[in-house]
């Protein structure tokens, strides 16, 4: 296959000026298809986002129904939230891009009238500004928490997270519907099995203005997230300080702290990993008014840059893409399942090494019974906490 490839790009260079346009651009079509790009991607990143997802949404529903505590209730729903446009996100696009594959990654056999491309580009803005916005409500919500706990407890309501969640899933709606109505547009982009925001087309009305305003609010949130969890995190520092001692409630905190703490940096790391390079390249295909819906044509010369470069380029912003869409599925595990499952054995074998828990070190529990000690001993602080 490999060699195949080489020799129709090949043929194709030694064409020259003297074959028709016609024949030159199924050739470089061809040629970018032989790309690595390959239907596994989205069935693999499908399946595994809805079992984290469903996972996610199955614990949140049980424990909302258990706890008693408003600051549990507001954290679960934002974590339910962020599982719920997730696992939608997931359904709603996976599906078109698998069927684009089946049909040899042409979509106009699936979508004839370009309804289909508009509706994706939709999904792919509403369901991703969302995630980002949801992530960095939940960052407030921690610092409020941790910063002005007295506040925190007698002015948030269960009712104002829920009214808070719902305006960001309407704003971002109608933001995403901008294009619907004439203000942007959304083009089908490399290799032809998604369509996204057009980062080349100046003239269309209000394009740049909705491309340049997608990339800032992405950015925007990612900055507000990184702020407001590095303010927890100084607060939690701060307040295991004052707390530091040989008592029980020390080293509660202490292992409390340690567990936020490595959990707020993966949340940070993913985030910034997932989102940052699809935003960064967004805004510079903004200024060099390219897009990669172009990577399918054989306009590479008009962009001012070389063929190598320009393939580059493609393959980057699917890359980034994928990693945009990598994160609806390490959402679930980062937020509650690893912090659930995995996080709080890391603290313990932490804490067993460590010298704030020699006493530990004589008990050497089980795993099973050390969780479920701590699991007490984090409802004691809780109450506490509440006097």
């Amino acid at each position: 296959n490999i060699s195949s490839c080489d020799s129709r790009s090949s043929f194709g260079a030694m064409l020259g000026s003297n074959v028709s346009k016609t024949l030159r651009k199924s050739n470089a079509t061809k040629s970018w298809s032989c790309g690595s790009v390959s239907v596994g991607f989205p069935i693999t990143m499908m399946v595994t986002g809805m079992v984290g997802n469903c996972l996610a949404l199955l614990l949140v529903y049980i424990s909302y129904r258990k706890k008693e505590n408003k600051r549990k209730k507001s954290f679960l729903l934002c974590i339910g939230s962020l599982a719920l446009t997730d696992l939608f996100g997931q359904l709603l696009t996976s599906p078109i891009v698998i069927s684009v594959y089946r049909a040899d990654l042409r979509w106009e056999r699936i979508d004839p009238s370009g309804k289909l491309c508009a509706f994706f580009g939709v999904c792919m803005t509403t369901f991703g500004l969302c995630a980002l916005f949801l992530a960095s409500a939940m960052a407030l919500e921690r610092a409020m928490a941790i910063t002005n706990p007295h506040w925190y407890s007698n002015h948030m309501k269960t009712s104002i997270t829920k009214q808070t969640l719902v305006l960001i899933w309407v704003l971002v709606l109608l933001f995403a519907l901008l294009p619907v109505a004439g203000v942007g547009k959304y083009t089908q982009q490399w290799p032809g099995t998604w369509c996204f925001i057009s980062t080349g087309d100046s003239h269309t009305p209000g394009n740049l203005f909705f491309a340049v305003t997608f990339a800032v609010l992405g950015i925007f949130s990612l900055l507000v997230t990184l702020s407001c969890n590095v303010v927890t995190i100084r607060g939690l520092i701060l307040r295991c300080r004052t707390k530091s001692g040989a008592s029980a409630t020390s080293r509660q905190w202490e292992r409390l702290t340690t567990e936020t703490v490595i959990q707020l940096l993966g949340i940070m790391s993913v985030l910034l990993v997932c989102w940052s390079p699809l935003l960064v390249l967004m805004l510079r295909m903004i200024s060099t008014q390219v897009s990669s819906h172009q990577c399918n044509s054989t306009s590479v010369a008009s962009t001012g840059a070389s063929s190598q470069d320009f393939q580059l380029d493609c393959n980057f912003f699917l890359t980034a893409i994928r990693l945009a869409s990598l994160n609806q599925i390490l959402d679930p595990w980062v937020y509650l399942l690893l912090r659930e499952i995995l996080l709080r054995k890391f603290c313990i074998m932490a804490n067993a090494v460590s010298n704030c828990s020699l006493e530990d070190q004589k008990e050497t529990p089980t795993a099973l019974d050390a969780v479920n000690k701590q699991n007490q001993e984090n409802k004691n602080l809780c109450k506490s906490q509440g006097n």
